[in-house]
């Protein structure tokens, strides 16, 4: 049984634009999860400021002296 299969050369033409179609497909993917990271990032990083600022505030009353001033 013999095959009959016919080669054919691979040029460099070939291999650089399916390497360009593949990368054109990653950067338009790339660029649609880009905003919703950023996005993501900011949301977590705006709760992470809040719970320091309320911790710190919490802190804050448990150290500090309370002075009552009366009227002779």
């Amino acid at each position: 049984m013999a095959s009959s299969r016919t080669t054919t050369q691979i040029t460099r033409e070939d291999l650089e634009h399916k390497l360009s179609a593949f990368q054109g497909d990653l950067r338009g993917e790339v660029e649609g999860r880009k905003q919703s990271l950023l996005a993501t990032g900011g949301g977590i990083a705006m709760v992470a400021m809040l719970i320091v600022f309320l911790l710190g505030r919490r802190a804050g009353r448990k150290r500090s002296t309370v002075v009552e001033i009366r009227r002779v």
